[in-house]
């Protein structure tokens, strides 16, 4: 089976290689490809060297699985035209709400890929909805989830490669006592945080925060009320959620623990004690899912507040969609 990955140059690229390599995912032939400014950069990937090749080029005829991750307006143009030819996995926002387009995190919603053919295209959910949704799955199937209310910790990497430089090159200036100016942010990133990501929309949520809710919806129950906060913060990898759910049935902590504790993906690490919790630096690197502070909302019946730790390069990008190009490939294509 011959793959490639558009937008080999950039953050989830790069990660994508790494995934390929650590569940030694089986290929016969790779394809690197990204913007006309890289064609003909080298790639060393397990011993053999890539040139990048040029999107506009391209045949897509050649691979059976291409993986986009080259952001939204790439995606808008070229998956369409992939798919005529191949089978597109894509990282990007555009296709998340197709109604024809299945939008699948493999261990919630793996049934839904066998409408793949209906536009050839698959879509990546976004990182902050990945690791909400893991969490949530076995709660829903279990208690049945009425509410959720959820406030994001996101790192810089989401944003992509320059908003990672702009951090470090912020939190230099901020130490050396010099004036800090933003180019990616609205707002200084370094020793702070920016309650905005994405655009604002008309009823005063942003972009993202739609996305949250949107998303979790048509992955796991359009009945499921969501509310978002999201919040850029100074981590370079791994975004953080404090989640707050409200269920239809009768729950405490231990309940919800002991369900956590059996889901796919997920692990629970939560002591009461100094320490006792997953923070975005033991995650970073890590496929995981991590949840902590697990505990009873005494204020509100029937519900919980927890804290989701993931690492938004991996689970929340690049290893879903090779665990999706798993599946397809398992049991939908030959």
């Amino acid at each position: 089976m011959n793959i490639a990955i558009v937008g080999a140059t950039g953050n989830v690229g790069r990660k994508l290689l790494e995934v390929i390599e650590k569940l030694n995912f089986q290929f016969s032939d790779l394809y690197l490809i990204a913007s006309d400014k890289s064609v003909g950069k080298k790639i060393t990937f397990k011993g053999k060297t890539y040139s990048i090749l040029g999107l506009s080029d391209f045949d897509f005829s050649k691979v059976k699985i291409a993986f986009f991750s080259a952001g939204s307006s790439i995606a808008a143009k070229w998956a369409p035209i992939a798919a005529k030819k191949t089978i597109v996995i894509d990282n990007s926002k555009h296709f998340r709400m197709d109604k024809e387009i299945p939008l699948v995190v493999p261990e919630v919603n793996a049934d839904t890929l066998k409408n793949y053919k209906n536009k050839n295209i698959i879509a990546n959910a976004n990182c902050s909805t990945i690791q909400l949704v893991l969490a949530l799955k076995p709660l829903h199937d279990q208690f049945k989830i009425k509410r959720v209310i959820v406030s994001t910790y996101q790192s810089v990497s989401g944003a992509g490669n320059a908003h990672i430089n702009e951090l470090e090159e912020q939190s230099k200036k901020v130490l050396d006592k010099k004036k800090v100016s933003s180019k990616n942010f609205t707002k200084q990133i370094a020793f702070n945080v920016i309650p905005h990501i994405d655009t604002f929309m008309e009823d005063r949520y942003t972009k993202e925060e739609w996305k949250m809710t949107v998303e979790t919806k048509k992955i796991l129950d359009p009945n499921i009320s969501l509310s978002a906060t999201c919040v850029r913060v100074p981590v370079f990898v791994g975004h953080s959620e404090s989640v707050n759910v409200e269920f239809n049935s009768e729950v405490d902590a231990e309940k919800i623990k002991k369900c956590l504790e059996k889901a796919p993906g997920c692990k629970v690490v939560d002591e009461v004690k100094d320490g006792g919790y997953i923070t975005p630096v033991e995650s970073s690197g890590d496929s995981t899912t991590y949840i902590s502070r697990i505990r009873n909302d005494n204020t509100q019946k029937n519900s919980i507040n927890m804290w989701v730790v993931s690492d938004n390069l991996l689970k929340g990008a690049a290893l879903n969609a090779v665990q999706i190009a798993n599946v397809l490939i398992k049991k939908y294509i030959n």
